[in-house]
């Protein structure tokens, strides 16, 4: 998929598909095609657009309603949000520690999760569309969350998040000098009968992979940074446990206390291609400033560089 030319005009898209459209004798056939094969568009998301009357031919220009106004479907929480990337289609931005991705309903007075910010967000800036998160992080890890725009988006990155497309880089510390002969853990990850919360290698869990690159080694803990292949939960504090490597701060997996008060776990960066134009969209999250004292203080000590 390549589309290189488009312009969004209010609620409606506007794209030139040339003459696999325009010199077909059946135009709205032709386009139907076209969307299909060009865009991957889902076929049931443009049976929905064709009987809300959101297909257009005009010309020499194909138009679709896939900006219309949507229902945030969360309440307008008003948070500060660092957003890292944005454009008509997607919305990446920064999780901080402590914050939940979504709201679970468990109670009425419930702390503002990053869903309640982005909805804020986009009411302030006029963005009439609902919160679609495409994946997920533990409440007390860090890094970029990707939010669909669009339900086109929304189906599109669903895709691509089962065909693993989306690349999600993660950056931890590691209690221990962890072996550089360490590169990836396959070890299926299934829940813990004794612990509600946690979950377990176990032989009977879902297939796990996760890939492992040293970037340091300090006399106590180690800077890794890690790419899931699968994304069970808690699949990265599962598996560095298991190999003897809690994260540091980890308390529900055997990690040792710190007073980084969480898991240091990180995630650095995420690569998709973009929904409408294949391109490859890159988005870096610094650290946060916690995550480079606990490194700094590792630091400290004598080690070694890997």
């Amino acid at each position: 998929m390549s589309i290189k030319s488009w312009k969004r005009r209010g609620q409606w898209l506007e794209l030139m598909p040339g003459k696999a459209v325009t010199g077909k004798e059946d135009r709205q056939a032709a386009a139907d095609q076209w969307l299909l094969s060009e865009l991957q568009f889902p076929e049931k998301l443009l049976r929905q657009i064709k009987a809300a009357q959101g297909i257009q031919l005009a010309g020499d220009r194909l138009r679709l309603a896939l900006f219309a106004v949507q229902p945030l479907g969360v309440e307008p929480r008003w948070a500060d949000l660092n957003v890292l990337y944005e454009d008509d289609f997607c919305l990446v931005v920064h999780k901080p520690a402590g914050m939940k991705l979504h709201p679970d309903g468990t109670r009425e007075d419930q702390a503002i999760t990053l869903d309640h910010a982005v909805a804020s967000y986009y009411e302030m800036n006029g963005i009439e569309t609902s919160v679609r998160h495409v994946h997920r992080l533990d409440e007390d890890t860090t890094g970029p969350v990707l939010y669909a725009k669009n339900a086109f988006a929304l189906a599109i990155l669903d895709e691509a998040m089962r065909r693993k497309t989306i690349d999600r880089q993660y950056v931890a510390i590691a209690d221990g000098q962890v072996s550089p002969e360490l590169r990836t853990i396959d070890a299926p990850i299934g829940k813990d009968r004794h612990h509600k919360q946690r979950r377990r290698v176990s032989d009977g869990g879902q297939v796990a992979v996760t890939h492992v690159s040293i970037v340091h080694v300090w006399e106590r803990a180690t800077l890794v940074r890690l790419k899931l292949e699968t994304g069970r939960t808690h699949q990265i504090r599962v598996h560095l446990s298991y190999v003897g490597h809690p994260l540091v701060g980890d308390k529900l997996y055997g990690g040792r206390s710190d007073v980084i008060g969480r898991q240091a776990l990180h995630g650095e960066k995420l690569s998709f291609n973009h929904p409408l134009t294949g391109a490859l969209i890159e988005v870096q999250d610094p650290w946060p400033a916690d995550f480079e004292q606990l490194a700094a203080r590792e630091n400290n000590t004598r080690g070694e560089r890997t």
